[in-house]
């Protein structure tokens, strides 16, 4: 299995933005190194090395950087638990009502990430005072540029008025008078894809280290960032759409070129399962472009794990007992997946709640939900049924459960690991090219090149078509029906662009991207409206949920980071003080 090398940082903070420049070796694991030991070739890569490994050990079961905490705002899934008082903070994000600024997630993630990014900008101060003798300086420095990126990108997309930590050689007194009003939306999106191409004009090709960025993945993050920077919120006022702009849909298309990813090896995996399950063949495998290296067997206790997921898997007796089962799929995304004759989505997917007896049903649906008749995981020992192994909460939240994130119980051991809470080696897929196609089709649909678009939308859905590897006696045993075809006729460019952003849902459902493209397009309030109207019916617990117009779209600026800012914080539109 995956070996990584960890090395432990003592991250030293002043406020939540101070650099950090002090950290352990081998050698001396409680000295302080000079300047010149630090800037030996095999202490930075140490530091390098630190910095990749905090994306992974800085994250935990309540702030995943994944981000599925927080896409239980989206119509996509429930928060789940025991009840709405199991992780009431999230509960409260869930139905936006009663959300303080000051809840401890919403400052918790906001010092994770700059926690992160003081990792990553140590490693820079290092490598900007390094030889130019060292012969991977360059490299390295745009691997650390991709990851500064990385974090900006994730905090950008929770808090979207941030502070940016661009300078790794900023003294305290100019971290403790940075503003998160120095840029516009605009230019903040702007200065993350800046970071991002002059990392693309250095990266390699490919790397001989799976977990470092390539030129694939550089050009696949700029797309997204690009993708973003698309969707104009001019307005500082509002969180609204008030322009798509055309050069940033060009540059989307740039980044996008085939011709880049297939100079990488990347493209489509035969089957949509393949991204999903941790044994080590499957791994880094030809859709992964850059992914978080989670590992087991390296030395320590539980090796790299990735905890971030404990929460997800379901609770069942004398197997996976303390699951939490959190993060629940919605019924309006499993009825999302039903399909018409033409095997296409319908328009009135959301009228009647799916049957699998009678429903055509894309086949991506029994790879992303675990559906009550159904084995879980496809494995047939676990047949899934309205019991509180389905759901802790006794049906508040339904007996859907997510599969993309868990793993067969019978991996237990090997696979699937319980410690404090259950844990996995899979990697997490940051970019993946079946996200890189959507981008590259959302572009082209906005652009008006519908034809183009669909073609690479029809690329998906055959590939779905096909992925029954793991369902391929669903249809005689079960009596469900796969049903997935491409679309055929001739479109125009609305209609274009609603067929990206269906395809978008249904291929990334429940890999934490709902939340943000909606916010992206401008429908957050819109969509959420929608949901919670016809949701309410289904779900009691919705009964007080609302979402607020510019205001809900993005957290606010956490209390502790405003009073301790001395003024130089401006909180998000309707948040209050």
């Amino acid at each position: 299995m995956k070996k990584i090398l960890n090395i432990i940082c003592t991250v030293c903070v002043a406020g939540v933005l101070a650099a950090c420049s002090d950290f352990l070796d081998e050698q001396k694991p409680q000295g302080t190194l000079s300047e010149n030991e630090v800037n030996t070739p095999d202490k930075v890569d140490n530091l390098v090395i630190s910095a990749y490994a905090i994306f992974t050990t800085a994250e935990d079961i309540n702030s995943s950087f994944s981000m599925w905490n927080f896409d239980v705002r989206s119509d996509d899934a429930y928060k789940g638990g025991s009840s709405t008082n199991d992780g009431d903070v999230f509960h409260q994000l869930e139905v936006e009502k009663g959300v303080l600024t000051t809840n401890w997630n919403i400052n918790d993630m906001w010092v994770r990430l700059y926690n992160a990014l003081s990792r990553v900008n140590s490693a820079i101060a290092v490598l900007e005072k390094c030889s130019d003798s060292y012969t991977l300086k360059a490299e390295r420095m745009a691997e650390m540029k991709f990851l500064r990126a990385y974090g900006h990108f994730l905090l950008k997309r929770l808090y979207k008025n941030i502070p940016f930590v661009m300078d790794a050689n900023m003294t305290e007194e100019q971290y403790n008078t940075l503003s998160n009003r120095e840029y516009s939306n605009d230019e903040g999106w702007a200065l993350i894809a800046k970071e991002l191409e002059e990392a693309y004009a250095v990266l390699p090709v490919k790397q001989a280290d799976k977990g470092r960025p390539t030129k694939s993945a550089a050009a696949a993050f700029l797309a997204k960032v690009y993708l973003y920077k698309a969707y104009r919120q001019g307005n500082e006022n509002s969180n609204q759409v008030t322009e798509i702009n055309k050069e940033d849909l060009q540059k989307v298309v740039q980044y996008t070129d085939p011709a880049i990813y297939a100079a990488g090896g990347y493209d489509l995996e035969k089957d949509f399962h393949n991204n999903f399950r941790p044994e080590t063949e499957y791994e880094n495998g030809v859709e992964s472009i850059w992914a978080i290296q989670y590992s087991i067997n390296d030395g320590s206790t539980y090796g790299n794990l990735n905890w971030s997921y404990g929460l997800i898997v379901p609770n069942i007796p004398d197997v996976t007992d303390g699951g939490c089962d959190f993060y629940k799929p919605t019924q309006n995304l499993v009825n999302s997946f039903k399909t018409n004759v033409d095997g296409l989505p319908m328009d009135n997917y959301n009228d009647a709640n799916y049957d699998m007896t009678v429903d055509n049903a894309d086949p991506r649906l029994f790879l992303t939900v675990g559906i009550t008749g159904l084995p879980y995981m496809f494995n047939k020992k676990f047949i899934m049924d309205h019991s509180s192994a389905w759901s802790r909460s006794g049906g508040t939240y339904g007996y859907y459960v997510t599969l993309k994130h868990n793993v067969d119980p019978d991996l237990i051991g090997t696979y699937l690991i319980r410690g404090s809470y259950w844990a996995s080696p899979m990697n997490r897929i940051v970019f993946r090219y079946a996200d890189v196609l959507l981008t590259r089709a959302e572009a082209l649909a906005q652009l008006g090149q519908s034809a183009e678009a669909i073609t690479l939308v029809n690329k998906i859905r055959e590939r779905a078509a096909q992925s029954t590897q793991m369902i391929a006696d669903y249809q005689s045993r079960y009596g469900v029906h796969p049903y997935c075809k491409p679309y055929t006729g001739t479109y125009s460019k609305d209609q274009t662009v609603k067929i990206v952003k269906t395809e978008r849902r249904l291929e990334m459902a429940l890999e934490s991207e709902r939340f943000f493209d909606l916010v992206r397009w401008g429908e957050a309030s819109s969509t959420i409206i929608n949901y919670l109207t016809k949701e309410k019916e289904r779900v009691s617990y919705l009964d007080e949920a609302q979402f607020t117009q510019d205001r809900d779209e993005y957290l606010p600026i956490p209390h502790e980071q405003i009073s301790s800012s001395n003024g130089h914080y401006i909180q998000n539109i309707n948040w209050g003080k």
